[in-house]
């Protein structure tokens, strides 16, 4: 019976909510024509308000693939081309490599594969040119690597993509992605205002300090990042987005295009690859599909497993949600698909020792120290602020992690919210390590 399945589930979380610090969650299922939602926990802890089903929380980046839904129906339609330069449909962009400007496609946007230095957020006001006015800006963001060559994931690129659907439409980008998505497929609770959603049950986003969950602020990320991650959105809303690419595309996108979406296109970190928008990770004969996101303290979870007509939302209301909804992901795909998650196992350090890896390296928001403590090498990530806005101030300062090495490229965080954490070393011609890769973000060795 699939009853008694979701009422452990909600068991699990309740227990891994205490562990990690969540004030609040709601979680959705969705299996084999049967759907369960639930909501636990409270909305904030200053404003104990109940988490309910219907309570909206910010889904954050999970708002990529809606734009890449919204933007592979206008290729449909003929009027975007997956594979065309930018410059057709935006002729006005402008970045810091020419090179990238000239040939940047919207394949590349989608795939996370421009190049250039991709976390940039900023606020250009409420108005319906907000996302018009953030373009000129990106000429700032260093080019990293040329445009198709390396995998990292780049959050600026979707101001180029959500820009180049107002342009196609000549509407602006919330409402044409409610036109091309969200009404047709009676996604109803969704709204990018947050002014809808001030009548409404709602998330408050709470930062950790030490294990002390406190109110976030500010609230709202700015409308220029709506197609980046501003969806805000309920479980069930998330169930029926589920349902819709995981089916035939219900009359809005042709098989062949979800399947396209959700192809092995280009590879990305540990085990995963990407398709468009999608995130897809092997698991034994099945593939696990989805996106996270993440925003002022709240953290969302979206995986489909399409063979086996199954689905999971977790939305959550802290910092620490990332860790619950990495283990309740493991949770229910064993316990509903018997799927487990064979995690590469650790391996004894590199001969030669951890002197090799020591060092900085340096990225837009973030800056990690690998250091050796006790014989071991450790990481320390330093946030330099930066979200929502480029002067918002960093949050609490989290400790270390000890790393394993999973191999002499790739290493495992063992504590605290770097707990499973990845971090990929990328070398040059020479064998020399000239960046790290984790979060998807590239870090450049500065000493």
């Amino acid at each position: 019976m699939e009853e008694p399945k979701f009422q452990q589930l909600l068991v699990f979380i309740q227990q891994a909510m205490q562990r990690w610090h969540v004030p609040g969650v709601a979680v959705g299922v969705y299996h084999q024509g049967r759907q369960w939602t639930a909501g636990m926990g409270v909305t904030s802890v200053d404003l104990p308000l109940p988490v309910t089903e219907e309570t909206l929380f910010q889904i954050g980046s999970i708002s990529k693939t809606v734009t890449g839904t919204a933007a592979l129906r206008l290729v449909e339609q003929g009027k975007l081309d997956l594979d065309a330069p930018v410059r057709n449909v935006l002729p006005e962009l402008e970045l810091a490599d020419e090179d990238a400007a000239a040939n940047v496609t919207l394949r590349h946007l989608l795939t996370h594969t421009g190049g250039w230095a991709g976390d940039y957020f900023d606020d250009t006001g409420r108005g319906d040119d907000a996302l018009q006015k953030i373009l000129p800006r990106l000429k700032r963001l260093e080019q990293l690597t040329p445009v198709g060559e390396i995998w990292a994931y780049n959050n600026a690129g979707f101001y180029i993509a959500g820009r180049m659907i107002e342009v196609a439409t000549g509407r602006v980008y919330e409402e044409a992605v409610r036109a091309l998505v969200l009404d047709p497929l009676g996604m109803k609770d969704c709204t990018f205002i947050p002014e809808e959603v001030m009548t409404r049950s709602f998330a408050v986003g709470h930062e950790l300090d030490g294990d002390r969950a406190r109110v976030a602020a500010p609230w709202a990320p700015a409308r220029s990042c709506s197609a980046v991650g501003g969806l805000i959105a309920s479980v069930g809303d998330l169930l029926t987005y589920a349902r819709f690419h995981m089916g035939n595309g219900a009359g809005l996108l042709r098989p062949e295009t979800l399947r396209l979406m959700q192809s092995r296109l280009v590879k990305a970190d540990g085990v995963r690859w990407v398709g468009l928008t999608w995130y897809i990770t092997p698991m034994g004969d099945e593939e696990v599909i989805g996106h996270g996101g993440a925003t002022n303290g709240q953290e969302a979870l979206f995986r489909m497993v399409p063979q086996r007509d199954f689905a999971i939302v977790v939305l959550t209301n802290s910092d620490g949600g990332d860790q619950l909804n990495s283990e309740t992901l493991a949770f229910a795909l064993e316990h509903y698909l018997d799927l487990l998650d064979e995690a590469a196992q650790p391996v004894e350090p590199p001969v030669g020792g951890l002197d090799a890896y020591l060092g900085t390296y340096d990225a837009q928001m973030y800056q990690v120290e690998l250091f050796a403590r006790a014989g071991g090498l450790m990481a320390q990530t330093t946030s330099k602020g930066g979200f929502p806005k480029p002067d918002s101030p960093p949050p609490p300062q989290q400790p270390p992690t000890r790393l394993v090495f999973l191999s002499p490229d790739r290493l495992r965080g063992l504590d605290g919210l770097d707990k499973d954490r990845e971090i990929e070393i990328v070398r040059g011609a020479n064998g020399q390590i000239i960046w790290l890769r984790t979060g998807g973000r590239l870090f450049r060795r500065i000493s």
